[in-house]
């Protein structure tokens, strides 16, 4: 009886957290539309949308709390909930950073924006499938898919790359670019970080499953 409510326990933490990476990768679509499109009011909904993000992760390690109180989960079971905890921290920092993606939509506001970055749309739709791949293989304890999805952090790292380049670039010949340029390359550091935190909850699956903490790449 005891395992059977551990289980359904368990379940019911799972299923909170693929809601709140749901939520995730939602805000980080809303924030990366508002730069795309300059919707201001889009931007500013973002901050709502972090707090619900903010509410569900206490949620989460509430229940985690309570489940190695009271459960005293041993081997695999305790390494589940460890993953949790460090999965639901990489993903209330992925909303951080949607949140900061959004601070430069409103900061740059209705100033035409450098049409010629490219890769910046490109390193959010990588960074998204990455969170979708990565929830995944958390949920079908897929080791294969959660190291194809980390992999995928090379492609970003190098995309950042090539928007560092592009903007030095701009603002050498346009100096006075050079204000939004700057926010610009804070926000594809943004990116970058997303799939950093991607690649962490990646790394913490495995463990997972495997007892084996290891960094991919």
């Amino acid at each position: 009886m005891v395992r059977e409510h551990f289980t359904q326990k368990m379940t019911e933490v799972k299923q909170k957290v693929l809601t709140m990476g749901a939520l995730v990768d939602n805000i980080i679509d809303s924030a990366v539309t508002s730069i795309q499109t300059q919707d201001l009011e889009l931007a500013r909904k973002v901050n709502e949308q972090d707090d619900e993000i903010d509410q569900l992760e206490m949620e989460i390690e509430k229940e985690c709390i309570m489940l190695l109180a009271l459960q005293q989960p041993l081997a695999k079971d305790l390494r589940t909930i460890a993953s949790v905890l460090k999965i639901i921290t990489d993903l209330e920092r992925m909303g951080d950073n949607a949140v900061n993606i959004a601070k430069v939509t409103l900061e740059i506001g209705k100033e035409p924006v450098i049409q010629s970055i490219i890769d910046i749309p490109k390193m959010a739709e990588i960074g998204r499938k990455m969170l979708k791949m990565s929830l995944d293989a958390f949920v079908n304890e897929d080791i294969s898919l959660a190291q194809k999805a980390a992999e995928r952090d090379e492609e970003v790292d190098s995309l950042y790359e090539s928007v560092i380049n592009d903007i030095l670039n701009i603002i050498t010949e346009k100096r006075e670019l050079t204000k939004q340029g700057t926010k610009l390359l804070f926000l594809g550091r943004y990116l970058e970080r997303i799939a950093d935190h991607s690649t962490n909850i990646c790394e913490r699956i495995i463990y997972m499953i495997t007892g084996e903490l290891k960094e991919i790449n």
